[in-house]
């Protein structure tokens, strides 16, 4: 009776022992964001030997159509670093881009090719997967503000399903170049100015289909705000972020991700978070950052909470939900990865 006894603690004691420690490891780490949107963060998900694969600016990120994240970073030893989804490494490639800083991916159903900006060189390429250079754009110089090829800085692409291309030249002269699948501009509009319709630091720039008719979501981080406009550069709508400056829009099922480079202003070092907002346009969790407040249906400023971020640059959202951040001026860390809860 007392050996059964024994047996029937000692099972009972186990059980409760691997319950608290699956609970425990389920819930090892502080959580980040709120409402709907909470993540857990591995900041080691993408660490390398730095003197095998170094990094300098983690710029952008993206997910490629086999689920491998693709870092973009303006370390000529590997300008690109690909990684699986549990972070090891795959492959790199790229000497040639010292001003890599917008990376975007355009997949049609058979293959997939990548758009590349590159600020020191004032160029924007259409590659391979691999490295092999497919187009190269140079400053347009029909336009007036393109004169010099010094003043076309740009900082990324967006691509829309026949293969016309947009330019977002947020260190340039902000003009936002419509170009048709073969490097032909076919238009142009933004640029510097006081009007709603204008652009200061156009750092980011995506297509949103959330809502039916294609439209282009356009970074105005200065102004702390995103820019609705249409595929022929009408403005539509201004998205007010107060606190906020973000970078590039990144659509993922019916939220807007974003990374906010630094907050409350650009003035603000080693400070920034990652917002994230629903499909009505509002802030519903901010990783890193204060909860989002609205009164009277006015979002109040937002600002950095939590030191887990110096200067996030862009977000990467993959087919699991997962998010990977990529930072900039950041004691060349490698990329982080949050997981949703």
């Amino acid at each position: 009776m007392q050996r059964r006894t024994f047996v029937k603690k000692s099972v009972l004691s186990t059980a409760g022992f691997m319950i608290s420690k699956d609970i425990f490891s389920e819930t090892k780490g502080p959580i980040y964001g709120q409402n709907e949107m909470q993540f857990r963060l591995n900041t080691k998900w993408g660490a390398l030997n730095p003197d095998k694969t170094p990094v300098n600016d983690c710029h952008e990120m993206v997910q490629d159509s086999k689920g491998h994240i693709l870092l973009l970073t303006n370390e000529t030893k590997n300008n690109i670093i690909i990684y699986n989804k549990s972070g090891r490494l795959i492959k790199t490639w790229g000497t040639e881009f010292p001003g890599a800083h917008g990376l975007t991916l355009q997949a049609n159903g058979k293959e997939d090719f990548l758009f590349i900006t590159d600020n020191n060189r004032h160029q924007v390429y259409k590659t391979t997967l691999d490295g092999k250079i497919l187009l190269t754009i140079d400053p347009p110089a029909d336009l007036p503000a393109y004169q010099k090829k010094e003043a076309f800085v740009p900082t990324e692409t967006t691509v829309l399903p026949n293969g016309d291309f947009y330019i977002a030249d947020g260190y340039g002269a902000q003009h936002i170049l419509h170009y048709d699948e073969y490097g032909k501009l076919k238009n142009s509009f933004g640029g510097r100015g006081t009007g709603e319709e204008h652009l200061d630091n156009a750092h980011g720039i995506c297509v949103d289909t959330r809502n039916g008719a294609p439209t282009l979501l356009i970074t105005d981080r200065t102004r702390n705000a995103f820019k609705r406009f249409s595929l022929e550069g009408k403005l539509l709508e201004v998205i007010h972020l107060p606190g906020a400056c973000v970078c590039r829009p990144v659509i993922k099922g019916e939220y807007l991700y974003a990374a906010v480079l630094r907050s409350p202003n650009l003035d603000t070092v080693n400070s920034g978070f990652v917002t994230i907002l629903n499909k009505e346009n509002k802030v519903v969790s901010n990783l890193g950052g204060t909860a989002p407040v609205y009164i009277n249906n006015q979002l109040q400023p937002m600002a950095q909470a939590e030191k887990i971020f110096i200067h996030p640059h862009d977000v990467c959202v993959d087919d699991e939900g997962s998010i990977y951040v990529a930072q900039w001026a950041s004691g060349k860390v490698y990329p982080y990865k949050f997981t949703r809860v």
